[in-house]
């Protein structure tokens, strides 16, 4: 049921909750941000604040990890430096004074996948530094004045002509709430740590990481810009979290968000009564993540992968599957992916897999296909998943989601092998398919109840192999086999019936390819193509038409992964 309601709530995971972060992927490989150069960021002789919310995954191998810091500090006139110096356990401010520097430093060892709040402050001559509120190691004497070189800021990542010369120094976990004020000094004293998102105060002159969609919001209108030596670093994605007490965050890795209809903790009611509160949270639903089951052949593997649809950035290991495998589907709705069906070197399986979409681990056992035959396509909406054709097989079969089981009989389609699947959360969209002569026909079901495939249209021309996925609006399939590797991409709107209409062209061609979508966007995964196979990856924006453009690699290349892709907030789910 949905809530009605007239003011703002305020309490901890309500509208006003802290909510938005960015991953940094630390290693050697690893992209960061950079802001536009300014000189908002000489601070001279005056006070100074520089707060943030930080999470560490891991260290860096140089024993260093950038918080921020302005300029290049292989030469003169470097600003600051706020960072982590894990080979000796020290968290450093270090305020650079020509070539020299003075660096204010406390011992500190983070604990993995646990928030917390630091603070680097200059209170007149006087340098502190605050973990969770609390100053550590007292007062570091400092009067000079900061040279006032004009400089842009590195954060979660050294300055790229640092990098050149071998200087990664990359975080590795989630930066939130990145603040800097040049004029005060915010914390002269222990504090509370905010649990309500940093706000822009007069002096502000940097707020941001603070979105959980947009990488680049920044509160002072500063331009933010990727760092990374090359498209096949890992870039830099944007993420979420939330707090779970009034001085704490939660200890669990980019766990989402909760506002609107769903909170933690004790809430109250500003001014004006809700009809309902449903219970439960959604801290791990519609992040935008993309799960992949990758397949290969002749050389089968196991692998699952995964990356966020909303920015752009090489793809993640996620797990293994049970076995290794090629020619499967997949289905998702906001929490579970399944994967079903298989080919693999002793022949076709009827097993399904699945894991939960915000935890990274390997796959459980779902229950069993009705059928052996592999290469089918998937789809469904939040309750349901289908699972329609494969080799010499036209049967449609379901699940549902939220309880693992043996797959059930939903009814027959027209196409057999190869199809590409998509939904919106009624209808099941199945299109193309076949093995010499492939077919060029679109059929639909409504996910709620079972029977045969009805006639949508037809594709542009008769394709097998191609991927389909969606927003509630749009179908989109990409690639395929018509009998030449294609990078068409074509589109229907599903909610009427009719022909396929061109979209534009994918950068690559590919044959069994994979794809998963959210409300804007289309992230497609390369299959088997004319050269082999290799690790590229696609994007597009659904509302738009026009040619994909590049979105990153996956972690190996692998072939005929059959339409093995789904996520959180694809178009079923709206």
């Amino acid at each position: 049921m949905g809530i009605l309601r007239t003011d703002r709530v305020s309490g901890l995971g309500g509208a006003n909750a802290i909510k938005g972060s960015a991953h940094f992927h630390g290693g050697g490989d690893c992209g960061g941000l950079e802001t536009e150069v300014s000189s908002d960021f000489q601070f001279g002789s005056s006070n100074f604040t520089i707060e943030v919310w930080a999470n560490w995954s891991g260290f860096d191998s140089s024993g260093f990890e950038t918080i921020v810091k302005s300029g290049n500090t292989n030469g003169s006139n470097s600003m600051f430096q706020f960072d982590y110096k894990s080979s000796e356990s020290k968290l450093r401010i270090i305020p650079y004074v020509s070539d020299s520097s003075v660096v204010k430093q406390v011992s500190f060892t983070p604990e993995f996948d646990r928030w917390y709040h630091l603070a680097a402050v200059r209170d007149g001559n006087n340098l502190k530094i605050f973990i969770d509120g609390t100053q550590t190691g007292g007062d570091l004497s400092f009067s000079d004045t900061i040279d006032t070189e004009t400089t842009g800021l590195s954060i979660g990542k050294r300055a790229m002509s640092d990098e050149n010369n071998g200087f990664e120094r990359n975080f590795n976990g989630y930066l939130s709430n990145l603040r800097i004020v040049n004029g005060t000094a915010i914390y002269t004293a222990d504090f509370t740590p905010p649990t309500n998102e940093l706000e822009k105060t007069s002096d502000t002159v940097l707020l941001a990481l603070q979105s959980p969609g947009n990488l680049f919001q920044e509160a002072t209108g500063k331009k933010l810009y990727v760092a990374a030596d090359s498209l096949n670093q890992q870039s830099v994605t944007a993420s979420r979290f939330t707090p779970n007490s009034p001085v704490g965050f939660s200890t669990t890795t980019d766990v989402g968000t909760q506002f609107g209809s769903t909170f933690d903790g004790v809430t109250t009611f500003d001014s004006q009564a809700y009809m309902v509160v449903p219970g439960g949270n959604t801290r791990e639903r519609n992040r935008g993540r993309g799960i992949y089951g990758l397949g290969g052949f002749p050389s089968y593997v196991n692998s699952i992968d995964f990356l966020q649809i909303q920015s752009t950035g090489n793809a993640q290991n996620f797990g293994d599957l049970t076995i290794t495998k090629s020619f499967m589907a997949a289905a998702g709705n906001q929490t579970r992916s399944v994967f079903s069906r298989r080919y693999g070197s002793g022949g076709g399986t009827n097993t399904m897999d699945f894991v939960t979409i915000a935890t990274t681990s390997n796959a459980t056992d779902f229950g069993d296909a009705t059928t052996t035959a592999h290469a089918p396509a998937g789809c469904g909406n939040n309750t349901r998943g289908l699972f329609g054709g494969g080799a010499t097989t036209n049967i449609l079969e379901f699940i549902t989601f939220a309880t693992a089981g043996n797959a059930q009989d939903f009814g027959d389609l027209y196409s057999k092998r190869d199809m590409g699947g998509l939904s919106n959360s009624t209808r099941g969209v199945f299109a193309g398919g076949g093995d010499a002569p492939q077919v060029d026909t679109i059929e639909f079901v409504t996910i709620a109840t079972t029977g045969n495939g009805t006639d949508f249209g037809n594709l542009t021309a008769a394709t097998q192999g191609l991927t389909g996925s969606s927003n509630s609006t749009r179908g989109i399939f990409a690639g395929g086999y018509t009998p030449t590797v294609q990078n068409t991409i074509q589109f229907i709107t599903i909610a009427t019936t009719g022909d396929a209409t061109d979209f534009g062209d994918l950068t690559f061609t590919s044959f069994r390819g994979a794809s998963c979508s959210s409300p804007t966007r289309s992230v497609i995964m390369r299959g088997f193509n004319n050269s082999g196979q290799d690790n590229l990856i696609d994007f597009i924006t659904i509302s738009t038409t026009g040619n994909a453009q590049d979105f990153g690699d996956k972690t190996a290349a692998s072939s005929q992964m059959s339409e093995s892709g789904t996520s959180d907030c694809h178009g079923g789910l709206s």
